[in-house]
């Protein structure tokens, strides 16, 4: 420990004396921008809101402290023909020369966007502070009093559209008395646009309103009014109403290529059919039932042209695996004096079958092992863009540290695979038009596995039914999974393993997972994400938040059968089927996580979440799939996976016993930029486990409410992860500071011993 404190020391010492020649590459003349701030005299106006406008800023920092890619350019010698100068220019970032053109720029943005604010008379003045060759920026805001709406008036000479607004009303963003927000006036001309486009107006848009202001004079006082100029196709076309378009016909084109010409002539069609009404083109083979083509359509002839049903089409027919494009295309037609549209849904087939391979290596506590699988795929199997997949996996694992003498020490597994997803709600006695308005998807699945241990041999066999909606663009994603049935089979079991573990009266939880058990299921998740798709290289741009619910259950309704029908129980008190024990639970997970940015490069992310999983009915323990565990890379960091918990329990070498009922996490991360794709986290975590019962093989993993927060593990480090925009690649080290245990090993923050209290994590992805 101490080489480490050692090498602290001497890095802090490196960055100080950088620091001296930060100005190493700044002109005899110029300045090196050294801080921007800004300032106003108005709470309500915040500074953060104005760093935007702000044309140079400058070095960046790492976690906000240190200008370190600068000191890194700075590193480098003059003679840019040495590979070494160049390689620590690109590693680093050059120096920001002060410029007085971007700051006067900054001042007039900044000036214009506290006016649009309504602060017609702001003014905004920089003041600069030099010593040596660093210069400090700061600018003032005044923001002045704002002007306030007196009367709103409308000037719309347009019956049907006055008739529309009137209607409307109650929806708008104007009133009496707001402050004259250039932002409110303008998100009002877009809400009344979005209007009109759902209502017939084809060829409306926002342009088409404006306003005038006139101030009371001596007074900050405005009166406003809102005007709709009319329509003119040509200019010079004489001013006429705006015209209101209602769809004529709805034709589809089944072979569209997107790397032609887009007009309709040059289209390749073979052949047609009618169906409801609706054309539909195609070339060689219609390769979608009609009418699946028509329960996603949301366009209907006859009805006003609606926005919003384009974007819905749009949607519907993007949710379909069989299709790679989809282009609606609209042309005017004039039916006597009413204006007309004839709509064009051009499609684009994907390729509907193939076949991968994946090669993967496996680390499991130590044990290395390879895993290789083989998977078919098609995306149209019954003509209604249903998704049809069947996957083989093998997998082979060198198992070390048994040690009572099997006659191998290999984990072989076989696995098999299979599901079919139709894109559409698929459930018995439901109307058409009611799953039709049901965009969910329907899965059923079925899996084998073999698993042959040197312990133990274990068959996994299950079969699902399940709904999803929400597409992954869309904040909100749900799923439900309607009936989940898992069967668990030991057709084998090493005698000096059984004698020497399982039949131990006082290890129910260890015996209970090797025994053959069904797992009947239904459950719910919901998760919710506000940025959308608001991602850019995996970065969310903006504050953000998350949240994530599972609520599932196993066994109700084979308990009320058994129960009904009286069955007998077996010799450990429980129902069976078929001569099978079931399990019986109910489980709950909440987790919130939010990220709230700094600056383009540093943000601050946090998370909390728990769970509970509660045994009850024919089950006195949760089956080991479902109990929770602590340590790891998503978890308290400190620890290595699955050795944290239950509550003060240290562990016995058995991971099956560190494992609980509860669970509680929490984590804070600082995360910043450092240079090409590598981004660098400073981390706390806490949380630990806990059973609801006491069990004499975890002493002190019972959860209480007067003991639980004293048993709550803490830990800390330093990340390192490499953004490859498609995955991130995370390396953690975790380092104990609380330790749930007592005695003289509570608290390693003031005694931290490197052996004994760090942990190396590798993972793929976020931890929250």
């Amino acid at each position: 420990m101490k080489k480490g404190f050692y090498y602290a020391i001497f890095t802090i010492a490196m960055l100080a004396l950088a620091s001296c020649s930060a100005t190493k590459y700044v002109p005899n003349g110029s300045y090196l921008l050294d801080e921007v701030r800004i300032h106003t005299d108005n709470k309500d106006v915040k500074p953060s809101n104005l760093s935007i406008y702000v044309r140079q800023n400058p070095n960046s920092k790492w976690f906000s402290l240190v200008k370190t890619q600068l000191y890194i350019y700075n590193w480098s010698g003059r003679d840019s023909t040495r590979w070494v100068n160049r390689a620590l220019r690109r590693l680093g970032d050059a120096p920001v020369i002060y410029s007085e053109e971007d700051t006067e720029r900054s001042r007039e943005e900044i000036t214009k966007a506290v006016q649009n604010m309504g602060y017609m008379s702001a003014t905004v003045e920089y003041v600069s502070k030099i010593k040596k060759k660093k210069l400090k920026l700061d600018y003032q805001v005044t923001i002045g009093q704002p002007y306030i709406v007196r009367s709103l008036k409308y000037d719309i000479q347009d019956e049907k559209i006055e008739e529309y607004l009137r209607s409307d009303s109650a929806s708008t963003l104007l009133s009496e008395g707001m402050y004259l927000d250039v932002n409110i006036l303008d998100s009002e001309r877009q809400r009344i646009t979005n209007r009109l486009l759902r209502n017939g107006y084809y060829k409306f848009n926002k342009d088409y309103l404006s306003y005038t202001a006139d101030t009371v004079r001596g007074t900050y006082q405005v009166d406003l009014t809102l005007h709709l100029a009319k329509y003119r196709q040509r200019t010079d076309d004489k001013l006429q109403n705006h015209p209101q378009y209602t769809l004529n016909k709805v034709d589809f084109i089944m072979d569209y290529n997107v790397l032609q010409s887009s007009a309709l002539s040059s289209i390749e069609v073979n052949d047609s059919i009618h169906y409801k009404g609706f054309p539909i083109y195609y070339k060689d083979r219609l390769y979608l039932r009609p009418k699946v083509l028509t329960d996603n359509l949301r366009l209907t002839p006859g009805s006003l042209y609606n926005a919003q049903d384009v974007q819905r089409t749009y949607s519907n027919f993007g949710r379909l695996p069989a299709l790679k494009y989809t282009n609606i295309r609209f042309f005017e037609t004039q039916t006597a004096d009413s204006a007309k549209l004839n709509a064009y849904v051009m499609l684009t087939k994907s390729k509907h079958q193939s076949v991968s391979f994946e090669l993967e290596g496996t680390n499991s506590a130590g044990d290395l092992g390879a895993a290789a699988s083989v998977s078919f795929q098609n995306r149209n199997v019954f003509r209604g863009s249903e998704t049809f997949l069947i996957k083989v996996r093998g997998a082979y694992e060198a198992v070390s540290g048994l040690g009572m003498g099997y006659k191998n020490d290999n984990y072989t597994e076989l696995g098999v695979e299979t599901s079919i997803n139709f894109p559409r709600f698929m459930f018995p006695f439901l109307s058409n038009d009611f799953r039709r308005r049901i965009r969910a998807t329907t899965e059923f699945g079925l899996q084998y596995n073999y698993q042959m241990r040197p312990e133990f041999t274990r068959i996994v066999a299950s079969a699902s039914w399940s709904y999803k909606w929400g597409l992954q663009r869309q904040r909100s994603q749900h799923r439900i999974d309607l009936l989940d049935v898992n069967y668990l089979y030991m057709p084998w079991i090493n005698e000096e393993f059984e004698d020497k573990y399982l039949n131990n009266q006082n290890n129910y939880i260890l015996r209970y997972n090797y025994e053959d058990r069904l797992i009947v299921r239904t459950g719910y998740s919901y998760i919710y994400n506000s940025a959308g798709q608001a991602l850019m290289n995996n970065a969310l741009i903006g504050n953000s938040y998350s949240i994530h619910f599972n609520l599932e259950s196993a066994g109700n309704l084979l308990y009320l059968f058994s129960k009904i029908s009286n069955m007998e129980k077996n010799d450990d008190n429980e129902y069976t089927i078929l001569n099978i024990p079931y399990a019986q639970y109910i489980k709950a997970d909440l987790d919130f996580a939010k990220n709230i940015v700094i600056d383009y490069r540093n943000s601050i992310a946090f998370h909390i979440g728990g769970g509970v999983a509660i045994p009850y009915g024919n089950a006195r323990v949760v089956p080991f799939e479902k109990r929770y565990f602590s340590g790891g890379a998503n978890s308290v960091r400190g620890w290595s996976v699955r050795s944290l918990g239950p509550g003060a329990f240290a562990g016995d070498g058995n991971f099956l016993n560190q494992s609980g009922d509860i669970k509680l996490d929490a984590s804070i991360e600082y995360r910043t930029r450092l240079f090409w794709k590598f981004k660098g986290a400073l981390f706390i975590d806490a949380g630990n486990i806990w059973t609801l019962r006491e069990y004499e093989d975890q002493p002190g993993g019972k959860f209480q409410l007067d003991k639980f927060y004293k048993q709550i593990a803490v830990a800390y480090g330093l990340g390192l992860r490499l953004d490859l925009d498609f995955f991130v690649l995370r390396f953690d080290g975790g380092m104990k500071a609380v330790n749930p245990e007592s005695g003289k090993g509570r608290y390693p923050l003031f005694k931290p011993r490197f052996s004994r209290d760090f942990a190396f994590h590798f993972a793929v992805g976020y931890p929250f």
